[in-house]
């Protein structure tokens, strides 16, 4: 038999037959009438080729076909249920999954204290994985179901395929050692451009607005070291006369890492779009949709990075 060419709605019918043993009470189970029950037992019985039930007194009674047909029909519609049409939900309190998240280079800064603080208590078997990538290697992640979340700023993940929610803006600050003679609060332009600057480039994250802020204004600066990693600067500031421009955040977490100074950059500057983003194929699964939530809950408006030390 051709299931492709069966409808499978009759099995619903037989199933409640078996139980109900009548096709009164089938149709009143069903919410079906009684001649469209009776249509489908005879339907039933063509396609089998068996009576399926038979009429003794007031009930109907299973064929001993029907009898074999009883058990693997109910495992089959009990998987349906169970598996196939239920109801999509996901329990933060019991759930043990892992997800997979990319951030920018404020995201673990900022974020994953606070989100795994609210997880221990929300969701005790929840992990997190936290992976740092190209934006190419994260757009292909996200596409492959590799990466369920991107958090920070991440300006190359578009198309309609990306959604996106804002969480806030973030502003620039700029670090030097903390006796540093010339960066100071209220420093010059001039002052600025001509000091010695480390450079943290990395295509794609948030320093690139600084640079391209400067550029579209025609300044240019002495640099003296550019480097793609961010965890040499504090040191390097720290104990040299060369001071940078990063993130407040991680400005901030430097200060408690290196005897530095945060001053606010002389000139006005961009803020950072800070955002959380997903792909569509993800986008009506419970479990993404609870965690976006949480992220949104905490996030949204609110800019947690740890207060600065005083300039």
């Amino acid at each position: 038999m051709d299931y492709r060419r069966f409808d499978l709605n009759l099995l619903v019918v037989l199933d409640t037959l078996l139980e109900e043993r009548g096709v009164n009470a089938t149709a009143r189970r069903l919410g079906m009438s009684q001649p469209n029950v009776s249509f489908a037992l005879t339907k039933l019985r063509a396609r089998f080729d068996d009576a399926l039930l038979v009429r003794e007194g007031n009930t109907m009674q299973p064929t001993a076909l029907a009898e074999t047909l009883r058990d693997p029909l109910r495992r089959m519609l009990t998987t349906l249920e169970g598996e196939i049409l239920a109801e999509r939900a996901f329990d933060p309190a019991r759930a043990e999954r892992r997800f997979v998240i990319s951030t920018s280079d404020i995201g673990e800064l900022v974020f994953l204290p606070r989100l795994m603080a609210e997880l221990a208590l929300r969701a005790p078997g929840v992990t997190l994985e936290s992976r740092s990538m190209t934006p190419i290697e994260l757009e292909r992640a996200m596409v492959d179901g590799a990466v369920d979340l991107a958090l920070g700023y991440f300006p190359d993940l578009g198309g309609t395929n990306f959604l996106t929610q804002k969480l806030f803006d973030h502003p620039f600050t700029c670090i030097a050692r903390h006796d540093h003679a010339e960066a100071v609060p209220g420093w010059s332009l001039d002052t600025f451009l001509a000091l010695g600057h480390i450079v943290v480039a990395q295509r794609g994250r948030s320093q690139e607005l600084f640079e391209a802020n400067l550029a579209r204004q025609g300044y240019k600066r002495r640099i003296q070291l550019q480097s793609p990693h961010f965890m040499s600067v504090p040191l390097l500031a720290a104990g040299s006369d060369l001071v940078s421009t990063v993130p407040s955040a991680v400005g901030a977490i430097f200060a408690t890492m290196a005897p530095l100074r945060l001053i606010d950059p002389p000139l006005p500057s961009p803020m950072i779009n800070i955002q959380q983003f997903w792909h569509r194929r993800v986008h009506d699964d419970p479990a993404g949709q609870w965690l976006r939530g949480l992220i949104a809950e905490l996030f949204l408006g609110r800019d947690p990075s740890p207060e600065s030390p005083i300039h």
